[in-house]
């Protein structure tokens, strides 16, 4: 007869660190919002910095979900100047945006990964 213990502990939030909850505050509510629970199925026009006219350019190359695009960055070894790169000329997206989508996706992976 096996006996199973059960973990009284409860999951790590990612804002626990005294060092991220200063960085909380100098976040956009849109990338408080992404960091604060795993991607799951969301939409690509969740991910920070992703305006309606990129992630429509995003959707046309297959890039319909976030954790597609998180993929993307995974495959680019989260380089965030190559994956900027890429999202501007492969995806019309501009320098301000792949700064945010770029700098989402490397903190989600911070708090997540």
């Amino acid at each position: 007869m096996s006996t199973h213990t059960v973990s009284s502990q409860t999951p790590a939030n990612p804002f626990s660190s005294p060092l991220l909850l200063q960085e909380v505050d100098h976040m956009s509510p849109r990338l408080r919002a992404f960091l604060s629970e795993p991607i799951g199925e969301k939409d690509v026009c969740w991910v920070d910095g992703v305006s309606h006219e990129l992630a429509i350019n995003l959707v046309t190359k297959g890039f319909n979900k976030a954790y597609i695009l998180l993929g993307q960055f995974l495959l680019m070894h989260k380089n965030q100047a190559e994956f900027q790169k890429w999202l501007i000329c492969c995806c019309g997206a501009t320098e301000y945006e792949a700064q945010q989508s770029s700098n989402c996706l490397k903190e989600w992976c911070a708090c997540f990964l």
